[in-house]
């Protein structure tokens, strides 16, 4: 039966291949909103298509539907998807023609799209705008290039592909990750720069498409110590004073993954959630821990959270919906995005 519930501020993930009853039950709670895929949801683009059919008859609004498809590492659907590369294979392609680099991402962000909202899929979270300082492991090839002036470039016809195909993206992670080397998975990472050379740099791409595309952000789970002793997922400053009233963004703000490392300083679950959601965040993740998101939804309700009227305005933008492109486009899209990648792979 559809239950008619307004989305709330939560997603979390689900077991296996189709939904258990456990999942079922959680995902109709009022304070879930979205549910994130991972590899171990995928068999085959026809049981895809029918989990994802699954999760959105639950409820009305549906239930968001998202999944980490950036390319290189990080896709976790691969059969009967196209292999898209890490994102630096366009960064090394502008290094060599740059407007075949732009007709490039926006191939990159088309097919993507398409093959994810052909198959449920709301939308993935990328496009990454890191900043390649040659420092950190975790973002290394997922991100575009050194030069916050091309980062800005490939991710406007990135995310002009994305929308094209009918899907919002999702700028990550801000105010930039690629500075330091500590894994936020892992470790508490801290970033020394001042304000002044971030600005310069790394939160150049963000400005970029805050309001030109960009339907959502992630913050990193990164504290810069010269603007606040808080990670950015969690502070004010960066969240409502920077992004919102210096960038003018006004989409949707997704915590990182609330069971990470570079969480832990705000406290147990509830109150890391509480803490993202003080400090601006739309909707927070918490993902491979049932356990622990049956008692973030416990302590929430507990606590009186309920959806508002900003979040439900907000997430309305993140349905996908059918492209506006031709199969004749999307074949030729095709094309070069798995040339692209074949000639990083020679």
């Amino acid at each position: 039966m559809t239950l008619n519930i307004p989305l709330g501020p939560v997603m979390a993930d689900v077991a296996g291949l189709e939904l258990a009853t456990d999942d079922v039950q959680r995902l109709q709670h009022p304070l879930m909103g979205g549910v994130i895929l991972f590899a171990r949801n995928f068999a085959s683009p026809a049981q895809l298509q029918k989990l994802t059919a699954e999760i959105h008859a639950l409820r009305a609004p549906k239930l968001l539907i998202a999944v980490d498809h950036e390319g290189g590492r990080v896709q976790r659907f691969r059969e009967g998807f196209t292999i898209i590369p890490p994102m630096r294979a366009l960064g090394l392609r502008w290094d060599a023609s740059p407007q075949q680099s732009l007709e490039l991402a926006e191939s990159v962000g088309y097919v993507m799209a398409t093959e994810l909202v052909a198959h449920g899929v709301d939308f993935s979270f990328a496009p990454v705008l890191d900043v390649d300082w040659g420092e950190s492991g975790v973002i290394g090839d997922r991100a575009f290039h050194r030069d916050p002036l091309v980062i800005s470039a490939l991710a406007r016809a990135l995310i002009a592909g994305m929308a094209s195909g009918g899907m919002g993206a999702v700028g990550k992670h801000f105010p930039g990750h690629g500075f330091v080397r500590a894994d936020s998975h892992h470790e508490i990472p801290t970033d020394d720069r001042s304000f002044e050379d971030i600005d310069k740099a790394d939160l150049m791409p963000f400005r970029a498409v805050a309001k030109h595309g960009m339907s959502a952000v992630m913050p990193a789970h990164v504290i810069y110590s010269q603007v606040d002793s808080k990670p950015a997922g969690f502070s004010t400053k960066w969240l409502k004073d920077i992004l919102r009233e210096q960038l003018g963004f006004d989409g949707v703000i997704f915590s990182d993954d609330l069971s990470m490392e570079g969480a832990s300083t705000a406290g147990n679950v509830t109150q890391r959630a509480h803490a993202a959601l003080n400090a601006g965040c739309d909707m927070v993740l918490l993902c491979n821990d049932p356990v622990r998101t049956d008692e973030l939804l416990r302590g929430l309700s507990a606590d009186g959270v309920t959806p508002g009227a900003d979040l439900t305005r907000r997430l309305q933008r993140m349905h996908g919906l059918p492209g506006s492109g031709t199969e004749a486009r999307y074949h030729l899209a095709r094309a070069a995005v798995q040339a692209l990648g074949g000639s990083i792979a020679n």
